[in-house]
Parts: structure tokens; C-alpha cells; sequence
């Protein structure tokens, strides 16, 4: 397929700069594929669109506070670093971590920084393309210098600096593993309201892991087939894996909540050759029209930004033309956009 068929034009003021007062406040449009009808409704509808038997996915990925403003020792010279994923250990030299700084001309390899309260330094010891370094911890823990002066990395669309309540609200009410530097957003809208809902009309839960990374905001330029996806770590348990199998078997629908579950699920597949079973590792999937889904029965995902792999994933699910229909009637009828913008169910 083209990108630009998949292009549309958005009015600034529907890039939802804040979340909404609940989560449970935002908007549904409820896309069904058999039949191409739009349906307008509220998050608490979701109780109507799935059924007793129908399992959600959901990623349950932490995102960390992983944006630190550090400064060059001796110079003072200020540099953001986003602490992406560790890596393996440098022989003899301790922890290490792939992270993005900017400006990346004040993070040249040998440079020392340090945390604005002194307590955490690192060295950078390699220099990649598109501001990528690797650095090593040379003293203090960096885990609790996040926590107590990292911020949450909100997305380059949110024209704001992170707020108190970002450390909440960007977040998922049932995130447990620390390693997403972005969050699995169609996950914002579920309240423990909300949830515990669901749960009471039949609608189970499995959680699967995909730490969401910095390449998830890449744009898609030229042939999409020629996109390469950053690797991102992801886990699918047995015991995901057969409650998931197992409510298929019975007439259910696994309901992946978010695009990021819909790769993990469908990762776990292409590991254990066409079947749904446990598996773990390292993904580039990258998901285009056309595909046949193995994993997924029906989508919860929020809109997306054109040329990104996250709309062409939902292209894939729900259909090229499913998809600009979806997309106009959004717009015309006010719907907010991204991270924290309204969402769509696909059924």
C-alpha cells in the first residue's frame, strides 16, 4: 500500500494535550468490520461491545521516569538523556545503558554527565546515528535517581512539559514491569471501575508484556516494506498463553488492548510456528496490509499519527478504506487524537 492513502488532515486543537478528567471519560467509536458500521459511544460501553467468554490482552508494561536533565562535568553544558534499555554489561565496567541524548554534539564518546543532585554519573562510550549513545554507570543508582528526578517522557506531540499527575495518567492502572519509555495508551481508559466491570459481565484478562521504545513515534517514509522496527523486549507466559487459547477454544474473542499487545501476541505466535503458546525475546514485528492475524478477534487501540507502523497495524486489522471512514468521522465529529485522545474498538 501507499502511506499518503492512509494521510488525513487533523486541526491542531485535537491533539489532546492533557488526559481527560476520568479515564473512563473518553470517547469509543465502535468500527465494525463485517458490517462497516461506525457507532459513537463512552469507554463504560465497552460493557455492551464485549460479550461473556471474551479475554482482553493487556500490556502491562511500566513506563519508567526515564527522562533525566543531566549536566557535562566539569562544563555544566545541560543534556537530556532518555534511558531506552540496558545493555549487557561492559567487561569489568559495570552497568550499561542504551540511551537517546540531546543535543547528541554534547554527548560525544568519554564525556562524563551527571544528575542535576549529583548523585548519579555516568560516561558515554559509544556514538550511534539519530542521537543514540551508549553510557555506563560510573557511580550512584540509577533506578532511584529516576524515580526521584527523571520525568515521565511524554510523547513530542504533547507541547507541555510533564506534570505531578503524568506520573499516573500516563500510565496503566495494571502496569507492573518497569521498561517502556512510552505507554500503551489504549490502556489510559481502563479504570479499576471499568475493569472490575467487565470482569463481572464474564470478560477476562490475560497480561502479555512489550516494553514500548522510543521507535514507535519513528515515521514510516518511502516503501513501508523497507521500514526496519526497533527491537523491543516482550513476553507472552503459559499461563497467558492458555487462558487466552483456551477462551478461544470456547467461543470467545481475544480482545487485544492496544497495538502493542497485538504484536506480542502475535510474536508469540510466529515463535511457536502458527500456535498460540509461551514465548520471550526480542521483536521487530512489524505488522502492514496485508496480514492474516492469528491472534487477535477484535482491537481496542487509540488514533494513530499517518506514517507510523501503528496505523498501518490498524490499517491491517480493520481495513485501508474501514480506516478513513473511521478516521473522517472522528474528526468531523470532534473526537481528540493520540496519547491522550479518545479510542476505537474494532469488531
Amino acid at each position: 500500500m501507499r502511506l499518503e492513502d492512509l494521510d488525513y488532515t487533523l486541526p491542531a486543537e485535537r491533539i489532546a494535550q492533557h488526559p481527560p478528567a476520568r479515564r473512563e471519560d473518553a470517547r469509543l467509536l465502535v468500527v465494525d468490520r463485517a458490517q462497516g458500521d461506525l457507532e459513537d459511544g463512552r469507554i463504560p460501553d465497552l460493557c455492551h461491545w464485549l460479550e461473556p467468554g471474551d479475554v482482553l490482552a493487556l500490556n502491562e508494561t511500566r513506563v519508567r521516569p526515564a527522562r533525566l536533565s543531566a549536566r557535562r562535568i566539569p562544563s555544566g553544558g545541560k543534556v537530556e538523556l532518555l534511558f531506552v534499555r540496558p545493555l549487557a554489561p561492559i567487561p569489568g565496567g559495570g552497568e550499561s545503558w542504551r540511551v537517546l541524548a540531546r543535543p547528541a554534539r554534547r554527548a560525544r564518546p568519554g564525556e562524563r554527565l551527571e544528575s542535576p543532585g549529583g548523585g548519579l554519573v555516568v560516561e558515554v562510550t559509544h556514538e550511534g546515528p539519530a542521537g543514540e549513545r551508549s553510557v555506563r554507570i560510573v557511580s550512584g543508582q540509577l533506578a532511584e535517581t529516576l524515580e526521584r528526578e527523571g520525568t515521565v517522557p511524554l510523547p513530542p506531540y504533547v507541547h507541555r512539559p510533564p506534570l505531578p499527575e503524568d506520573r499516573d495518567r500516563y500510565q496503566t492502572v495494571y502496569a507492573r514491569v518497569d521498561g517502556a519509555v512510552a505507554a500503551p495508551t489504549a490502556g489510559l481508559h481502563l479504570g479499576e471501575e471499568v475493569l472490575s466491570a467487565l470482569a463481572a459481565r464474564g470478560v477476562r484478562s490475560a497480561r502479555v508484556l512489550l516494553h514500548v521504545g522510543p521507535g514507535t513515534f519513528r515515521a514510516v517514509t518511502g516503501d513501508p516494506r523497507q521500514h526496519v522496527m526497533d527491537e523491543e523486549y516482550f513476553e507472552v507466559s503459559q499461563e497467558a498463553a492458555e487462558t487466552l487459547a483456551g477462551a478461544r477454544a470456547a467461543g470467545g474473542r481475544i480482545v487485544a488492548v492496544g497495538t502493542t499487545a497485538v504484536r506480542a501476541l502475535e510474536s508469540a505466535y510466529d515463535v511457536n510456528a502458527g500456535r498460540l503458546g509461551p514465548a520471550s525475546g526480542w521483536t521487530r514485528k512489524f505488522i502492514q496490509p496485508p496480514y492474516e492475524f492469528r491472534g487477535v478477534d477484535a482491537l481496542l487501540t487509540n488514533f494513530h499519527l499517518p506514517r507510523t507502523t501503528l496505523l498501518l497495524l490498524v490499517a491491517a486489522f480493520a481495513g485501508e478504506e474501514q480506516v478513513r471512514r473511521a478516521y473522517a468521522h472522528a474528526i468531523e465529529r470532534g473526537y481528540r487524537f493520540y496519547s491522550y485522545g479518545d479510542a476505537m474498538l474494532v469488531i
